[in-house]
């Protein structure tokens, strides 16, 4: 058991380290030599768990949706079911989960680097971090305009795509500099959009920085 814990362990720094790697320097630069260095670990170490660079990478992108279910489907129990989810007002869903997501960037190394991973053109992901949240994001603003929360003559998918790009746009601003994942810059956006976006009667009851019962990122 003990020597159990210990591979788990060490598989854990090295996809830590991997993604800290990932995110400073890119896939293409990275190198084992570089993450093995950051992870105390020897080479040979390293490619016990993990056979391949590419291995690494995928492993970081796999740790990351996970987190990123946390923040959505999973935490969100009711959002998993899209009419649940408008049960409980959608689009404040929507907002907290938001939020959630930019905290999660903000303090997850491997969540930013994951982010960046499936964004690099230089390499073909299994993962699509980015896809994922756009399909969440589409069920939710679907669930809201069944329940007559959006604002009147708005398509659910159009909705959603000004969320996506928003919220896309400003986690890639956000890996390099961290300015733009602070609640406030998110608070901004829901701010000038949620006017937009919701119908008269949802309006009032919408807090673009967050319902009082938005927990923050879960701890890995």
């Amino acid at each position: 058991m003990a020597k159990q814990e210990r591979a788990a362990r060490t598989r854990e720094t090295l996809i830590r380290a991997a993604a800290e790697v990932f995110a400073e320097q890119g896939f293409v630069t990275a190198s084992i030599a570089a993450i093995s260095r950051r992870a105390g670990v020897s080479a040979g170490g390293l490619h016990f768990h993990f056979e391949s660079k590419t291995a690494l990478a995928r492993a970081v992108e796999d740790r990351a949706s996970q987190a990123l279910r946390r923040v959505t489907t999973e935490r969100w129990g009711a959002a998993a079911a899209p009419s649940g989810a408008a049960d409980g007002n959608a689009l404040q869903v929507l907002v907290d989960s938001s939020h959630s997501l930019m905290a999660l960037l903000a303090s997850d190394v491997v969540v930013r680097a994951a982010f960046g991973l499936c964004a690099d053109v230089s390499r073909t992901s299994e993962v699509d971090l980015r896809r994922q949240w756009r399909l969440w994001v589409e069920a939710v603003t679907r669930a809201a305009a069944r329940h007559g929360a959006l604002a009147d003559g708005l398509a659910p998918q159009d909705a959603a795509g000004v969320v996506v790009a928003s919220t896309v746009g400003l986690q890639a601003l956000g890996a390099d500099e961290r300015e733009w994942l602070a609640p406030h810059a998110l608070t901004r956006f829901w701010a000038l959009t949620l006017p937009q976006l919701a119908a008269a009667g949802t309006l009032g009851g919408l807090a673009p920085e967050g319902s009082a019962a938005h927990p923050g990122p879960v701890p890995d």
